[in-house]
């Protein structure tokens, strides 16, 4: 399976509960942090949920 690299490019601060906790759930806990995941379709749509917040790359590996 395909893996994506999450980086976190905007507080969580000020932003609804709902958010916090998917950027929670990524794995993301500070600004700049980066989290390699795999691209499943799950993944996928927590990242579209906070997608003004987080910069997406593709990991060719």
């Amino acid at each position: 399976m395909a893996k994506i690299k999450v980086t976190q490019v905007k507080s969580g601060i000020d932003r609804p509960e709902r958010q916090k906790l998917t950027l929670k759930a990524l794995g993301l806990k500070k600004m700049h942090a980066t989290v390699e995941v795999e691209a499943t379709p799950q993944v996928l749509g927590m990242v579209r949920a906070v997608n003004h917040l987080v910069k997406v790359e593709n990991v060719n590996a």
